[in-house]
């Protein structure tokens, strides 16, 4: 484990939080520059007792970030079956049984360089990017798409879609802007329509930077780019990250359960959307469930939305699934504001306020109509399943049925025993 003080020297950033319910620790102390340095906290705490090891328990009810969306509603439209979804990251253990069926190990790779900024040799351990010591890809990709397993109520957004796994970075942040740059293209080329990168680099890298001219070239490929807003945002303080801020990005700002942005934030005019990012239960190396915060956890949940529509519409541009997520966003003002974006996601109406034949090519605001509540939950029954709740709701119709004959069986014997009484007064007044 790492020692959740340590400040270690990187090129590229993992964007972490530093545990739960509190928004000052779930800040990173730092987002990284070309070889600055950067805060990354010990694997974050377990929802339940504060502590988070590998294995880790799982989390039995259905979290938050769930509740706030009708999946029944949500699945019957897509489950992301047919899309790879490249979570470029610190790894994705596949030890983790949600995980197993959900990861192509075989389009995989770790992409860490051979020796790190000091000239020491890097272990590079597995080839097909599917260690994760560090624990932030394994959640990320949870958040993507884990697969339904008894005894826990989490389960990934689009949990048909496959990940594709990149390590790209490690403990001691050995990944840089090139190695993040060769482990875009290498997504692309084994066939990504979504990449999810949950680091960055506050180095702008601009004009003409090979990160930069490595997301055009995916971009032109029609995969959509998601990429973390960044945990640096306490106090108002911006800060312009990469690859968040280049164009064509989606940049995911966090948000809380009341809709709003999560103190920790980064805010900044090229923020896209936001989505929950406090307290995000999701897949930890070996099994089971943990809690974390940061804009790490929110750019998943929104490629996870993006890897629905993209199986739902296949054909779309990245400029189109992106608008579509953009316009559909809870908003709680008409138009686009620097601290969420375009609003919060909105994944069942990104599904259904859908016009297929004339998809959305830029957002624009509602008619000056705002939404500041957040979407409606749908009662959940935490930590069962499906057939568990039609065997529940079974369980109701029949003693309702039993109510019923015993109620109107009742009602039979209340009017014979009247007529009865009757008749016998009938007989004494004759």
């Amino acid at each position: 484990m790492l020692n959740g003080e340590a400040m270690l020297n990187a090129r590229t950033s993992v964007i972490r939080g530093r545990g739960r319910r509190t928004a000052a620790l779930a800040a990173a102390t730092a987002v990284v520059a070309s070889a600055s340095v950067v805060g990354l906290s010990a694997p974050a705490a377990h929802a339940d007792d504060g502590q988070c090891t590998f294995p880790a328990k799982k989390y039995a009810g259905r979290p938050w970030a769930l509740q706030r969306v009708n999946l029944d509603a949500l699945w019957s439209i897509s489950t992301g079956k047919g899309v790879d979804v490249a979570v470029i990251d610190t790894g994705v253990d596949i030890k983790n049984p949600q995980l197993t069926k959900a990861v192509d190990a075989s389009k995989g790779m770790n992409n860490l360089p051979a020796k790190n900024s000091k000239g020491e040799k890097i272990e590079r351990g597995s080839t097909k990017g599917t260690d994760d010591s560090v624990g932030h890809g394994t959640r990320v990709a949870g958040i993507i798409a884990a697969r339904p397993v008894k005894g826990t109520g989490f389960v990934g957004l689009a949990p048909d879609a496959k990940i594709i796994p990149i390590k790209q970075n490690n403990a001691e942040g050995d990944g840089t802007a090139d190695t993040l740059a060769a482990a875009i293209r290498h997504a692309v080329q084994q066939g990504a329509e979504v990449i999810n990168i949950s680091q960055d680099t506050a180095n702008a890298l601009k004009p003409n930077s090979d990160l930069e001219l490595a997301v055009d070239e995916a971009l032109a490929r029609k995969v959509v780019v998601v990429a973390s807003a960044g945990n640096d945002g306490l106090g108002g303080k911006v800060q312009i990250t990469y690859p968040a801020s280049y164009k064509g990005v989606l940049a995911v700002a966090a948000s809380d359960r009341n809709n709003e942005r999560a103190a920790f934030s980064q805010s900044g005019d090229f923020v896209g959307v936001a989505a929950p990012g406090v307290d995000m239960i999701s897949t930890v190396p070996l099994g089971g469930n943990c809690s974390d915060n940061g804009t790490s956890f929110s750019a998943p949940y929104v490629a996870g939305v993006a890897a629905l529509l993209k199986s739902k519409y296949p054909n779309w541009t990245a400029q189109q699934v992106v608008a579509q997520i953009e316009q559909t966003a809870e908003r709680s003002i008409p138009g686009r504001d620097r601290l969420v974006g375009w609003g919060v996601v909105d994944p069942v109406k990104a599904l259904t306020n859908v016009d297929p034949e004339h998809p959305v090519e830029t957002p624009r605001p509602d008619n000056g109509v705002t939404r500041a509540e957040a979407p409606s939950v749908t009662p959940l029954h935490f930590g069962e399943s499906a057939e568990e709740r039609n065997t529940r709701l079974a369980t109701y119709v029949v003693v309702g049925g039993l109510v019923a004959v015993a109620g109107l069986s009742g009602t039979a014997v209340a009017v014979r025993d009247a007529r009865r009484r009757r008749a016998r007064v009938g007989g004494q007044q004759a």
